[in-house]
């Protein structure tokens, strides 16, 4: 359960709005920011925050300073309030906070919106299991948290709109939205190899290496080789996703040819890399350069900083809530956008090892 939000003045305006819109209150035009603070007993600025609001969902367009905001009509007929599912990668992405802020938005929209049962990995990304959840569950709509290639295509063949909030979605005729990695992932990369290092190590989920690997990790792969690194199953290993599966991924990789840097996919896998590392007494980043491909609240706290891979999530949420005034209308929406992301070079990345800079040359 998430913690109670209460909705602020501009997001109950807002909601007030929307409902007098789909009444047909107003034809062609709303009144002006001041008629309508006037009606509604709020002040401007309340007003023209919810007004934006409705402008981003696509029910109002504005025409320049001055001039009152135009209605969008739809010739597919009104908006109708969504029952919209969430079905997630793991229990944790539960809480991550663009989902709590994604929950509220698509609430505040006038939909309801909710999480599914189980999720992907509960269901092993397995199509059977997951039409059975369908099929299940009383939605109007579903967004689909980092699917596979098989998972987000049985989805493309279903009635039922569905978004694709990242996943390997390139291609496909489904909606997404999600960061875009590769620069920074290649920026995070160069920067490891100008300091030295050679011997690196993306750690991914399946998803992102099968069938073959996605944008980001072809990226990470043509950098190694541009440079002149050879490439193999060394830097994009494959290992059995559960806690013992990394370990024993973890003990393999320095059992030999240890590598000297790690670049590791999502915060939950980074932590238990980093007390992998503090078991075995090999400091970071003196020993081991470390990389996270994703940001977290608890980096703050951290001493080194967190060499890590940020965006912001607030285009991300905004898109989905974009999509779901779409689909309410009866119209079809299954555009693709990226968000950027940037590398963030932290204190758990520096120069390669002496002894391994010299053994190299």
């Amino acid at each position: 359960m998430h913690p109670l939000r209460l909705l602020s003045a501009a997001e109950q305006t807002a909601r007030h709005l929307r409902g007098e819109l789909e009444r047909g209150h107003w034809v062609g035009s709303l009144p002006g920011v001041g008629a309508l603070a006037a009606e509604l007993g709020v002040n401007r600025k309340t007003v023209e925050a919810a007004l934006g609001q409705l402008e981003k969902e696509g029910r109002l367009a504005g025409q320049g300073p001055g001039r009152k905001r135009r209605i969008v009509t739809s010739k597919a007929g009104p908006a109708r309030p969504m029952r919209i599912a969430m079905l997630e990668y793991d229990p944790m992405a539960r809480t991550e906070g663009y989902m709590v802020e994604l929950h509220h938005s698509l609430g505040a929209a006038g939909h309801t919106a909710f999480f599914s049962e189980k999720c992907l990995v509960e269901l092993g990304m397995d199509v059977a299991r997951i039409g059975r959840l369908v099929r299940q569950t009383k939605a109007d709509a579903w967004v689909i948290g980092a699917g596979s290639r098989d998972v987000l295509a049985w989805f493309c063949a279903q009635r039922v709109p569905a978004f694709a909030l990242f996943g390997r979605r390139e291609g496909l005729p489904i909606a997404g939205t999600g960061p875009d990695k590769v620069p920074a992932l290649i920026a995070a990369t160069r920067s490891l190899i100008q300091l030295g290092h050679r011997r690196i190590v993306l750690v991914v989920r399946r998803e992102r290496r099968l069938p073959e690997p996605g944008r980001a990790e072809r990226a990470f792969l043509e950098e190694l080789t541009a440079h002149g690194v050879p490439v193999g199953a060394f830097n994009l290993p494959d290992w059995e996703e559960t806690r013992a599966g990394l370990f024993e991924l973890l003990r393999s990789l320095f059992q030999t040819t240890a590598p000297t840097a790690l670049i590791v996919d999502e915060a939950p896998l980074f932590a238990a890399v980093q007390q992998f590392l503090a078991a075995r007494g090999l400091r970071v980043p003196e020993q081991v350069s470390l990389v996270c491909t994703d940001a977290d609240p608890t980096f703050e706290w951290c001493l080194p900083t967190i060499a890590h891979i940020r965006w912001d999530p607030a285009p991300v949420v905004r898109r989905i809530v974009r999509w779901a005034a779409t689909v309410s209308r009866g119209r079809t929406d299954v555009k693709q956008t990226l968000t950027p992301a940037e590398f963030v070079p932290g204190g758990t990345i520096g120069p390669v090892p002496l002894a391994e800079r010299s053994a190299s040359v």
